[in-house]
């Protein structure tokens, strides 16, 4: 009997296209070359400063730069060309673990330098992490796009299973410097097989986004997408708790268990294989549980896994914990972030994921500060049990606050008709004010009103930057809705957005419209006001 999840059509049928495994393989390797490069920069730290706060700020440093830069990294990955935008970014990150392994083979290295440079490599993992997830539809068929999304989680979850015990038994053995370098040869492969793939030049469109415009447009998208709002609010509380159990791994192992570096690299394996099993079993499980009882579960393992964490207890207990841990970590993971891929539209799809990645590393890095604080003040052990306590409670208590079933039908609906003209308007010309005149009954007002305000919320995270709705004082029957655009090809890019979910609310509001014909729409351009000689 097969596995749930891997039959031949499932899972694993993109790996038949070439293009796609070869980048699969490339991109589990260069993981693998990240997490050994984690793992002694991790542990070296612990040697340069024992401190908690020390070893937490080494945390931070990875997880910073992904707060900050994730959502200019998703505009980017929209108007550069992926390919070269990776390759670039790969040739950064090699320079940075090339810097690491000089300097400790110089015996040169610092509390100050691995943070630096841990930086770096965050700036590398916040600029790669949008465009791998954007470029996954160029590798294969439509119908396995969902196939070979999970197929990017198992691989990273394999490379975190290979990655940190490989790295502990390198930094055993061989020392940091030879620990670098086997991931700056890691990056070789990945630059080699993105060298390889000749990406299809993309056509060119007038309508083609440009940044400061792109960022904007995600920001007012997630600004007004309530349904993302959950999604959010649930992973910010979830790993604000649970990031207590990385920040402090390497002095639980070190203090707590007595290990060594090839110990610690043993314990994140654990993580990375408990992974790779809850993977393999969450087809089952998500026919038992849906995406909040699964993070319920996920937030009280990782609580439980915590608590035991806190009592010291023997190695193979701390290992066999950590491999439920690595399973409700990656079930917690792929819940939050299968349901906001559910419930976002491909034109925004990458913006609004780096809005979701930009508030998990913030929760990451702020838990990760927090916690080294609170480790110093009263010990690990009790820090511990503190964010076990507040992960179940936070667990339990946000279980009401329900996730979006993520059902829509978000393709694109493209029942708008072109708006006429009496000559071609130029794209960047705008303001553009657009007034929708419906004409409804007296009685009908209130459940039209209610409608119209669902249809708010659309017009604003597609495009409008204000909106609102007026009546004629002489004909009250004559209701005119009104919203604003920063210029005409945003608006037609509003054509564009419009999803066939949103068709059927602006359905529901014409429904209230009395008359054979349909509401009235104009479009109206704002004039530059003309130069008078002497004013």
């Amino acid at each position: 009997m097969k596995a749930a999840g891997l039959e031949g059509t499932g899972t694993f049928a993109p790996l038949r296209q070439q293009v796609f495994a070869v980048l699969w393989v490339a991109t589990i390797i260069g993981n693998t070359g990240s997490f050994i490069r984690d793992v002694a920069s991790s542990w070296l730290v612990t040697e340069l400063s024992a401190t908690p706060a020390a070893v937490s700020l080494v945390q931070a440093a990875a997880t910073l730069p992904v707060f900050l830069l994730a959502i200019p990294a998703g505009v980017l990955s929209d108007i550069l060309d992926r390919r070269k935008f990776l390759i670039a970014v790969q040739l950064l990150l090699a320079s940075a673990s090339l810097c690491l392994l000089t300097l400790s083979a110089m015996g040169l290295q610092s509390v100050s330098s691995l943070v630096a440079l841990t930086f770096i490599g965050g700036i590398g993992a916040a600029l790669v992490a949008p465009t791998w997830q954007a470029i996954v539809p160029e590798l294969v068929q439509r119908q396995d796009v969902k196939g070979a999304v999970a197929l990017n989680s198992l691989g990273i979850n394999i490379s975190r299973a290979i990655g940190p015990a490989l790295g502990g038994l390198l930094l055993a053995w061989f020392g940091a410097a030879v620990t670098y370098g086997v991931d700056v040869i890691t990056y070789v492969f990945v630059v080699a097989a993105l060298l390889w793939w000749r990406r299809a030049t993309p056509e060119d469109d007038a309508l083609a986004e440009r940044f400061f415009g792109a960022f904007r447009a995600g920001l007012r998208y997630a600004r007004s997408s309530r349904e993302l709002h959950v999604v959010l609010i649930r992973a910010a509380v979830f790993f604000a708790f649970s990031s207590a159990i990385w920040a402090l791994l390497p002095l639980v192992a070190r203090q707590l268990l007595g290990g060594d570096a090839s110990f610690y690299g043993l314990l994140l394996g654990a993580v990375g294989a408990g992974a790779v099993s809850g993977a393999l079993v969450m087809p089952r499980l998500r026919a038992r549980l849906d995406a909040d009882g699964l993070l319920l579960a996920a937030a009280i393992v990782t609580a439980a896994v915590m608590g035991v964490l806190s009592l010291a207890p023997p190695q193979w207990a701390a290992v066999a914990a950590l491999l439920a841990c690595g399973a409700a970590w990656i079930t917690a993971l792929t819940t939050l972030n299968s349901t906001a891929q559910s419930i976002l539209p491909n034109w925004v799809r990458g913006r609004s994921l780096a809005v979701y990645l930009t508030v998990f590393n913030g929760a990451m890095t702020g838990g990760s500060l927090a916690w080294g604080a609170i480790a110093e003040a009263v010990g690990v052990p009790s820090a511990l049990g503190i964010a076990a306590i507040g992960l179940l409670c936070v667990g339990l208590g946000f279980h009401r606050v329900k996730l979006p079933r993520g059902e829509a039908e978000l393709v694109p609906s493209n029942h708008w008709p072109e708006p006429l003209t009496a000559q071609p308007v130029e794209n960047d010309r705008g303001p553009v004010l657009i007034l929708i005149e419906y004409v409804v009954d007296r009685k009908d007002r209130p459940a039209f009103l209610k409608a119209l305000a669902s249809l708010s919320h659309e017009r604003r995270r597609d495009g409008a930057y204000g909106w609102g709705v007026t009546e004629d004082a002489a004909d009250p029957s004559r209701v005119v809705e009104w919203f604003m655009v920063e210029s005409w090809a945003e608006h037609m890019r509003q054509h564009r957005r419009v999803s066939k979910a949103d068709a059927d609310v602006q359905q529901e509001v014409r429904a209230y419209h009395q008359g054979l014909e349909p509401p009235a729409v104009q479009h109206l351009l704002a004039i530059n006001r003309p130069h008078v000689e002497g004013k």
